[in-house]
């Protein structure tokens, strides 16, 4: 129980960070100083603000998957209710 709990508390720990990652870069300037710039069929791409923008939107999806995995740890963590008896 508790290793499952751990490894889905590390699993929303990466996504989170990834998805953060992906949100924050394209538009830092570490996205214009990266080797691929370089390659000139490639350089467009990277300064387009769709492809930057579509990059982000991955992140974005990445980190609500990191929220829905550190939520759904927190509830399966949770005692079931118990519910109220019924009188007749």
């Amino acid at each position: 129980m508790i290793i499952s709990l751990l490894t889905r508390l590390l699993f929303a720990a990466y996504f989170l960070e990834a998805g953060l990652i992906l949100i924050v870069a394209p538009w830092s300037a570490f996205w214009e100083q990266n080797s691929f710039g370089a390659i000139p069929t490639v350089a467009p791409l990277l300064a387009s603000p769709f492809i930057r923008g579509g990059v982000s939107g991955i992140g974005a999806v990445t980190a609500l998957a990191g929220l829905a995995e550190l939520g759904a740890a927190f509830v399966s963590r949770r005692p079931p209710e118990e519910s109220p008896e019924r009188t007749a």
